[in-house]
């Protein structure tokens, strides 16, 4: 069945505003990586201490992302979609602008929770959305443009903070976010949800996630195959600057250039590799390929990344690419489950790899003392990436699925 004007319009509409809320998501959430030493030596902290400060941070942002991703992702099925398209920026924006405020850190680490929890429910809610109003064989086209425009914002975010105070620079997120409003009064409301709703089926139970083996291992297995890229952004890139002393070399890499380059690579990637399932009509077999490739790329991080800047750099932007398939895993995330948890799982699956930056800094920074900076990055990357591996494998295939079920 075709789409008339109208309904394309609409179609459009709706990527066009999850993919800008995605942009504004993603600028502020990296832009922490981008001026996190900058900003924790401009309120007092010693340069010996913004790693293990930093990652405190880091980890207060990202458990503010797990509780976030469970509110949002319950109020993403119990009350629609676009209500939390809507909250979620309205709370995340007014928290970027706070963060510009901050004199102490930790008024900035509560800061920083708050706005993990808005941050929570802009992908999801506009995942989810997308995946159920586009025809089945071309949603992935959709959800790919939705997820390389968002790694973008990381780029501004870097582009901001060099022409910009690191003050300013969150006032400019919380401001886009803000402006962003006006558009998402012209969408509409997934037409699945509005069924569902209508029915007297459970929506948003969070718990039914796991009262079912199989869909408790489906679950889990979408977020461990995840994990690894957040290992790429959450230790690789945004610890650089400490890999890089410790790699001996003569001019440390700054951690706000290596989100760049990462970001870059990471954009290109979500674009390769979403086009790529729908060309090869294959989930499964692209994730593979890009696991693979971020596998080859940790392991020329740490055997050449310390040659030069411009080498180490280059390995940034190679990391990138190979962990780019966030694309195709909130694609397959949103494809495994029926429309009445489907916000859920779609809205906490990524939150909960975004989450898992708080175990991969804890084990990183547990393993540092015995085993070197660079040694325990080893560990944990070699550890994550086998059971992501593994993960996959008891996937099943969904693309071209039809999402017009619920789960019993």
């Amino acid at each position: 069945m075709g789409v008339d004007g109208g309904g394309k319009r609409a179609i459009n509409m709706a990527v066009l505003v999850a993919a800008l809320g995605y942009f504004v998501d993603i600028y502020d959430l990296i832009l922490f990586s981008v001026v996190r030493v900058k900003s924790l030596t401009s309120i007092g902290v010693t340069a010996d201490r913004t790693l293990d400060v930093g990652a405190s941070l880091l980890n207060m942002q990202m458990t503010g992302m797990l509780i976030g991703g469970i509110l949002w992702g319950v109020l993403g099925d119990k009350r629609g979609r676009l209500s939390v398209l809507f909250g979620s920026i309205v709370l995340y924006s007014l928290a970027n602008i706070a963060n510009g405020f901050v004199h102490d850190v930790s008024t900035y680490g509560w800061l920083r929770l708050v706005a993990g929890i808005g941050l929570a429910g802009e992908l999801g809610a506009g995942i989810t959305l997308v995946s159920e109003i586009m025809h089945r064989d071309r949603r992935g086209f959709g959800t790919t443009i939705v997820a390389t425009v968002g790694m973008i914002g990381a780029v501004v975010a870097w582009l901001v903070s060099e022409n910009w105070d690191w003050r300013e620079a969150y006032f400019i997120g919380g401001g886009l976010g803000l402006a962003l409003l006006v558009l998402r009064i012209g969408v509409y409301e997934s037409g699945m949800f509005e069924q569902v709703k209508a029915s007297a089926v459970s929506r948003g139970n969070f718990l039914s996630l796991f009262t079912s083996w199989s869909r408790a291992r489906k679950y889990v297995s979408v977020v461990l195959i995840g994990i690894p890229i957040w290992f790429v952004v959450g230790i690789l890139i945004t610890f650089s600057p400490e890999f890089g002393k410790a790699m001996g070399m003569a001019e440390a890499p700054t951690g706000g250039r290596a989100v760049l380059f990462a970001y870059i690579g990471l954009a290109i990637g979500d674009l390769v590799s979403g086009a790529a399932s729908q060309f090869f009509r294959n989930r499964r077999r692209i994730v593979f390929t890009f696991l693979a490739l971020t596998s080859a790329c940790v392991t020329l991080y740490f055997l050449f990344g310390n040659r030069s800047l411009f080498v180490f750099y280059a390995i940034c932007m190679a990391l990138g690419f190979g962990a780019g398939y966030w694309a195709v895993f909130v694609t397959v995330a949103s494809e495994q489950f029926g429309t009445n948890i489907r916000a859920t799982a779609t809205t906490t699956a990524p939150n909960f790899v975004r989450g898992s930056v708080n175990l991969l800094t804890t084990a990183y920074l547990w393993g540092k003392p015995s085993l070197g900076v660079v040694g325990s990055g080893i560990a944990v990357g070699v550890v994550t990436l086998a059971i992501a591996f593994i993960a996959l494998a008891g996937l099943e295939e969904t693309y071209g699925k039809d999402l017009d079920f619920v789960e019993h």
